[in-house]
């Protein structure tokens, strides 16, 4: 038989994480001796829910009323809505007539969140990608939205199409890009500023409505295509090009040509101390009644060795992990006097290149540290006839081309120029 009495005063209470709310539990003694009562919480309003007082003492018939008070924190771990309440009421003579008086406890939701953008600085020739973090530390669920703010007409921004939601004290990540509308091909580079609103709504239905917003700023330092100091190289180049064409070209034609009329003009020279026909038709030297005659020939100019100007590229293409090699064969009969190399990680590989004149190690540089490298010598290096030029490659990490989307595999080039000496 029971002989305990217990009810709250309200059917519902609401409550603010936070704040604090009470209400009132009434309890009865109706049996026929002095009684302890004591209080247990029951469900998920426990941790944050206590009474007073404690414990509860009532004589035959009487009553009395104890304070339920309710403060929820302001943390994700409380969430939002209907919370079941029951209280248990502890008779200490008599346990089994205790009882228990149920309610419902409203907790009412609360917006805060987070945002970041990571990085807030990329370097890129076009195109870079960025992440939005949201941090939900609400206690409802958030739908979270991305917009760029008009703070730079030189970008365009791509969002993903459909917009996550985000559970209490959960952390989302959202991927963007920013992309270019030009490409720069030579110059400096340039910093363009953007800014990102980061939007976060609640996803219950309350009036007004809970939404916050973040301003993020950005930047994107956007790389010329082609660096200023490759300019210089070219200009070099194209010097060196035009000043062979202007000056050593005709002057190596026009020795040439003055040493071909010189053998021939001392082909058709008589010998000294004689030589010519007389008038009668004779040999010089040989007089009318015969005589011993004399004759002289004039031997052949040695032959002139030739030196041809040559380049030669060398590709190498190498998978992840791997190592490739490739070369070029000087011809037979033929010395490669090299003056001039250039190295082109177009890329931006991550790895090891060397270089090799035959047997002779010439350099094994980082790909990392460079996109275009030369080396140039005052004294060619002589590379023998069948002897190989190679480049051999050792592939960490593809690089990221002009167009923003990772290689698939490592990409050296490699140009020897020098000369051809027969």
């Amino acid at each position: 038989m029971t002989t305990t009495f217990a009810e709250l005063d309200r059917p519902t209470i609401v409550v603010t994480p936070g704040a604090e709310a009470t209400t009132t539990l009434t309890v009865r003694n109706d049996s026929d001796i002095v009684e302890a009562y004591e209080f247990e919480v029951l469900g998920e309003c426990a941790p944050w829910t206590t009474i007073e007082p404690a414990r509860l003492s009532l004589y035959p018939g009487t009553t009395a009323n104890v304070t339920v008070l309710f403060r929820p924190p302001r943390s994700p771990e409380v969430t939002a809505g209907e919370k079941p309440l029951g209280i248990r009421v502890m008779p200490v003579e008599r346990p089994e007539t205790g009882t228990v008086s149920e309610s419902t406890v409203v907790v009412e939701p609360f917006l805060r969140t987070e945002a970041e953008l990571i990085p807030r600085r990329r370097r890129a020739w076009r195109s870079a990608r960025y992440t939005v973090s949201v941090h939900n530390l609400g206690n409802t669920h958030v739908t979270a939205s991305l917009a760029a703010a008009e703070t730079e007409a030189q970008l365009r921004f791509r969002f993903p199409g459909q917009t996550p939601e985000i559970e209490p004290g959960a952390l989302e990540q959202v991927r963007m890009r920013a992309r270019a509308r030009k490409l720069i091909w030579f110059g400096k580079p340039v910093t363009r500023t953007f800014r990102i609103e980061a939007r976060s709504v609640a996803a219950v239905v309350v009036d007004p409505v809970l939404a916050e917003q973040h301003d993020l700023d950005g930047e994107m330092v956007q790389l010329p295509l082609l660096p200023r100091w490759l300019l210089a190289v070219l200009a070099a180049l194209l010097a060196l090009i035009l000043a062979w064409f202007a000056l050593v070209r005709p002057t190596i034609k026009s020795a040439a040509t003055q040493a071909a009329q010189q053998a021939a003009q001392s082909a058709t020279q008589p010998p000294p101390g004689g030589g010519g026909q007389l008038p009668g038709g004779a040999p010089a030297g040989q007089g009318g009644g015969g005589g011993a005659s004399s004759t002289t020939e004039t031997p052949p100019p040695p032959p002139t060795p030739t030196n041809q100007q040559s380049s030669a590229t060398i590709q190498v293409r190498t998978n992840t992990g791997g190592t490739g090699k490739s070369g070029y064969t000087v011809p037979d009969d033929r010395t490669f006097r090299i003056t001039d190399i250039l190295l082109a990680n177009p890329q931006g590989d991550e790895g090891l290149l060397t270089v090799a004149f035959g047997q002779q190690t010439i350099t094994t540089i980082a790909m990392e540290t460079f996109r275009n490298q030369d080396y140039h010598w005052v004294t060619p290096i002589d590379v023998p006839a069948g002897a190989q030029v190679t480049a051999t490659v050792s592939c960490s990490k593809p690089g990221t081309p002009a167009n923003g989307v990772q290689a698939p595999n490592c990409l050296q080039l490699l140009n020897v120029s020098g000369s051809l000496v027969g």
